[in-house]
């Protein structure tokens, strides 16, 4: 069995590759079960978390299982909250072939699905992208974007002035765009073709007014019922589309307006599973575009066997 370290991870999985193997088997209409989701009790502080993310061919091919624990109380060990493998699979054998970082893994597929959806409703010649967000993800989304669009510019805002410093000279290493900190964040969107929001937003930090036609904007942060990045105006401002029908139950951004009848859901457009059997660009310069992600194990079983296959 292959075993790959952080580094080694993120050299196997470069996003051209990456971005049309998702493509992929989202075309090719491969499912995964929900994700396993099990509490841990621990008496001494807050309960741990265990995710178990399962996907697989079927047809003699690869199958995986993502691995994720999250330990809230690591924070005051000094130690990452979350941790995470990926293990692959051959189904012709049951042969345990790979071991991934896990942690790499999920920033650099999520990067890549959200890259992947603009490349569908995004303007083609955007040269402009505005991070909203300076974590771990934020680092992956100029590369991922860059693949398929022609960024000359890069504009980062985050609330802590401090954070958005270090990804800017995280950046700025690779010596690729223009790089811009902002403090006005409707001036910075009025200035962008692509807007991704990788926050960890419980209120929504972008609001809708502020979106102009032509423009497509990116959702990752969101990934509890309760978590909002953008207000209610955006999401009728907007062509809503989203990576898998589980969005509609894991995000805010999708789940509050639901609810309270802002949104239906005959409003989304369309998913990854529709978007990746289109054969051109559905991009239409009047429109405001909307791309909710969540994550799915068929990107993690995408991006382990690029991995493998590198």
């Amino acid at each position: 069995m292959r075993i790959y370290s952080a580094q080694e991870t993120a050299n196997a999985l470069p996003y051209p590759a990456l971005i049309e193997q998702i493509s992929t088997l989202f075309a090719s209409g491969l499912t995964a079960p929900l994700r396993h989701h099990h509490t841990l009790p621990n008496p001494q502080g807050q309960a741990n978390t265990l995710l178990l993310m399962p996907a697989w061919q079927g047809v003699q091919g690869y199958g995986g299982v993502k691995i994720v624990n999250v330990t809230p109380d690591n924070a005051q060990r000094g130690l990452p909250a979350v941790a995470a493998s990926y293990l692959l699979f051959s189904e012709t054998t049951g042969e345990h072939v790979a071991l991934l970082d896990g942690s790499v893994l999920t920033a650099r597929r999520t990067a890549a699905a959200s890259a992947l959806g603009a490349r569908y409703l995004a303007n083609p010649q955007a040269k402009t992208l505005l991070i909203i967000g300076a974590g771990r993800v934020a680092r992956e989304l100029p590369e991922a974007f860059a693949s398929l669009f022609p960024l000359q510019k890069v504009l980062i805002w985050n609330r802590s002035p401090a954070r958005a410093h270090e990804l800017l000279n995280s950046l700025q290493t690779l010596q690729r765009w223009e790089l811009a900190l902002v403090s006005d964040l409707a001036s910075a969107v009025a200035q962008s073709d692509l807007i991704s929001c990788a926050t960890l937003a419980q209120a929504p930090v972008l609001m809708g007014e502020w979106l102009q036609a032509g423009q497509h904007l990116d959702l990752i942060g969101s990934f509890t019922p309760q978590m909002r990045e953008v207000d209610d105006t955006a999401l009728q401002r907007a062509r809503v589309y989203i990576d898998t029908e589980a969005a509609l139950k894991e995000s805010g951004d999708l789940v509050i307006p639901l609810q309270q009848g802002v949104l239906k859901a005959s409003d989304i457009q369309g998913s990854l599973y529709e978007l990746c059997k289109l054969s051109q660009t559905q991009y239409d310069p009047k429109a405001i575009t909307l791309f909710k992600g969540v994550g799915h194990a068929v990107e993690d079983l995408a991006a382990a066997i690029v991995a493998y296959e590198t």
